[in-house]
């Protein structure tokens, strides 16, 4: 049975045909036991590429070769490649990227740090990101440029980023925890069960980091403070050296899986950290400084390690200033991530990491655009007089006020409101009271005791 030449499917047909032997099987043999035939030519450039990638082994001399699948071998099938390029649509010079990248590592070319590739970015007169691509972002971000009363709103959707950044920010550093477990274990506390210390510790850094953000926002920028802070929080408990936890590195290091050495002179380093801080301070468009961020932190690798985690959370920063709804990674695939970076530090190419950087903004914004749909507007006068309310529930529970008598109260409190504001006052007030039990009543700190009280005199009446 013929079929239409597609690499991906040929690859996947192979490795399908070898796991039903575990002792390995020749050329014929597979050639034979294939459903589908293809050329022998291009059989054994297909079983050549598998060995070369580590996911087939070979023994033996000519004819007598025997190919076998490696356990764990880290393929990802036709059917996957194809899912993802659906879902994470590549521009032509992206697939180019990932076509280069993929080849073995003893194949492709050693790279060491290319100093002009930060140098030569001038800021707001270079650009990674295209004006449309720019104002396409802004669009599709601007449902989180709230202001006044809706910013209870927003602190509702920055507090499922927390959640959801976490979660995919660790995911794709190999960490296995799911999302239920993600949201178990910084909600409750609960660990989950066969997951290592170091992937909770790694998480709980996360959503460290997102407050450290959010709740320090005049202090908050591309400064050395800012960054260096970042890496102390997300590095915490993590490394071996305590020391290097939000220190520039001043050894030398490497890039599993790549064959791009960074920079090892320290001075260099710190040189070029500085470089970075102040050019992407420059940079006037959020979403501009957001991408050149994740460029050039991980190209740098100003740290000993978790360069990557900081350079996705420092992303946000401008995003978080602006008023824009931030970036998660939701969805984000681990390969094309890992893919698009390779692409960075050994050919100092950024299309397939913005191609990825588009496409996860995207789904983040819309994401959170449908949470704001889902708990609806902000009621203005409950955010109005937000302190009023509390101040008046609280005290017609603490005080077990019956409804006749709690009805006076409201309305002497409501006599010192605007006029136009006192009827919608006294309503939302009787709404709320009608609306306690025992599971929101916390929200006007008093104690179980009180509200039991309360609630007893209140259903009498």
């Amino acid at each position: 049975m013929g079929k239409p030449d597609n690499k991906d499917a040929d690859l996947q047909e192979i490795v399908l045909t070898l796991t039903n032997f575990e002792d390995g099987r020749s050329i014929d043999g597979i050639e034979t036991d294939m459903e589908f035939r293809m050329n022998r030519r291009t059989l054994q450039r297909r079983l050549n590429e598998l060995i070369g990638n580590g996911i087939v082994t070979a023994s033996g001399k000519a004819r007598a070769t025997r190919y076998k699948l490696l356990k764990n071998a880290d393929y990802i099938s036709a059917n996957n490649i194809a899912e993802q390029e659906e879902l994470l649509p590549m521009s032509k010079q992206s697939l180019e990227v990932s076509n280069l990248i993929s080849l073995p590592p003893q194949k492709r070319d050693p790279a060491g740090h290319n100093r002009s590739f930060l140098d030569d970015y001038q800021p707001n007169i270079s650009g990674y990101l295209t004006r449309q691509e720019k104002e396409k972002l802004a669009n599709l971000g601007s449902t989180l440029q709230l202001n006044g009363a809706e910013a209870t709103y927003k602190r509702q959707v920055l507090q499922r980023f927390q959640i959801d950044f976490a979660w995919n920010s660790s995911r794709l550093e190999g960490n296995t925890y799911s999302l239920p477990e993600t949201k178990r274990l910084l909600n409750q506390g609960l660990y989950a069960h066969n997951k290592s210390a170091a992937e909770a510790q790694m998480i709980f850094n996360h959503k460290d980091a997102i407050e450290f953000i959010l709740n320090n926002s005049s202090d908050i920028g591309f400064n050395r403070y800012t960054i260096l802070s970042l890496h102390a929080i997300l590095s915490n408990n993590l490394l071996s050296n305590p020391a290097a936890s939000g220190s520039l590195r001043i050894n030398k290091i490497d890039i599993t899986g790549s064959v791009y050495t960074p920079p090892g002179n320290p001075q260099l380093v710190e040189e070029k950290f500085m470089l970075m801080l102040q050019k992407t301070d420059q940079i006037q468009d959020p979403f501009e400084q957001a991408f050149f961020i994740m460029v050039q932190m991980p190209y740098l690798q100003p740290f000993d390690d978790v360069n990557r985690q900081v350079s996705r959370m420092a992303a946000n920063i401008s995003l978080n200033k602006k008023g824009f709804a931030p970036l998660s990674f939701v969805e984000v695939p681990d390969t094309i991530y890992n893919d698009g970076l390779l692409g960075v530090y050994e050919l100092n190419r950024i299309e397939l990491l913005k191609d990825v950087f588009l496409w996860a903004y995207e789904r983040s914004a819309k994401q959170y655009a449908i949470h704001r749909q889902s708990i609806g507007e902000p009621d203005p006068l409950r955010m109005k007089y937000r302190e009023t309310l509390k101040a008046l529930i609280a005290e017609i529970i603490t005080e077990s006020s019956p409804r006749e008598e709690a009805s006076k109260k409201i309305e002497a409190w409501a006599r010192h409101l605007p006029r136009a504001d006192q009827d919608r006052f006294i309503q939302t007030v009787e709404t709320e009271l009608i609306s306690l039990h025992e599971g929101n009543f916390a929200r006007y700190f008093v104690s179980p005791a009180q509200f039991k009280n309360w609630q007893e005199v209140w259903d009498m009446n």
